[in-house]
């Protein structure tokens, strides 16, 4: 009911104040609202939360004769008591077999291959049906201890990891990184040939501007040469030669 957004170290230090003012549902259901959340304001969403323990706590009070219930139904009537609350409950608090999914147990179910990941109702249908419910409390337990302590979402190797290692299949993620890889490797090439197509034509075109320079300069040339004294004595010169 409080580990929603909130890790469990958080919830461990703020519960023992907590149950120390309100250690029955009829002590809880005594306190105000806005006792409860000073006792709770360091977790994630405490005004919700404030509200649905003391109203948790009136309801096991009038309905239940103080006491927690023991089916999903029941337990999942309260303010603030989802799915995989309430079997956390039947199973630590009663033993009755139930196999909780919390996101240490969906995300390594699905990186493992047990499950397709789409959802935790669908993990927890593909749990059930793996392991005997006869382990499906400890089972529970082992995979929330294993990700916690070797199978991190984040920044994890698993070819170290002692399960992943040897278990987890190829992952999609893996597959969409090649995938880029191969992408960008292809872009880089063509804007390679793009840059060296375009220092082609720039050389081209260089020489192209290079040529008719040197084409213009021999006119120019040609054509100063005509009017030094010396040009216009050859121009004089062919020009008595045609009229003889």
């Amino acid at each position: 009911m409080l580990s929603a957004q909130t890790t469990d170290k958080k919830v461990n230090q703020v519960t023992p104040a907590l149950f120390s003012e309100g250690p029955t549902p009829a002590a809880m259901a005594a306190l105000s609202v806005e006792r409860i959340l000073t006792l709770i304001k360091e977790v994630g969403l405490a005004p919700t939360k404030a509200k649905n323990v003391k109203r948790t706590a009136e309801l096991l009070v009038e309905r239940h004769g103080g006491l927690v219930p023991r089916t999903l139904d029941e337990l999942e009537a309260l303010p603030g008591v989802g799915h995989k609350t309430a079997q956390v409950v039947m199973a630590q608090a009663f033993e009755i077999p139930a196999f909780p999914v919390d996101t240490h147990i969906h995300r390594l179910a699905e990186r493992w291959g047990l499950s397709s990941g789409k959802n935790v109702e669908t993990t927890e249908k593909d749990l059930k049906a793996l392991f005997p419910e006869d382990t499906w409390i400890r089972r529970h337990l082992q995979i929330i201890y294993f990700g916690r302590e070797h199978c991190p979402a984040q920044r994890h190797d698993p070819t170290v990891c002692p399960i992943c290692s040897w278990a987890a299949p190829p992952r999609q993620d893996s597959e969409s990184t090649a995938s880029k890889s191969a992408k960008a490797s292809k872009s880089a090439k063509a804007s390679k040939g793009a840059k060296e197509l375009a220092s082609k034509g720039t050389k081209a075109s260089k020489d192209s501007k290079d040529s008719k320079v040197s084409k213009g300069a021999k006119a120019s040339k040609a054509v100063s040469a005509s009017k030094t004294p010396k040009g216009a004595a050859a121009k004089a010169k062919a020009t008595k030669g045609r009229a003889s």
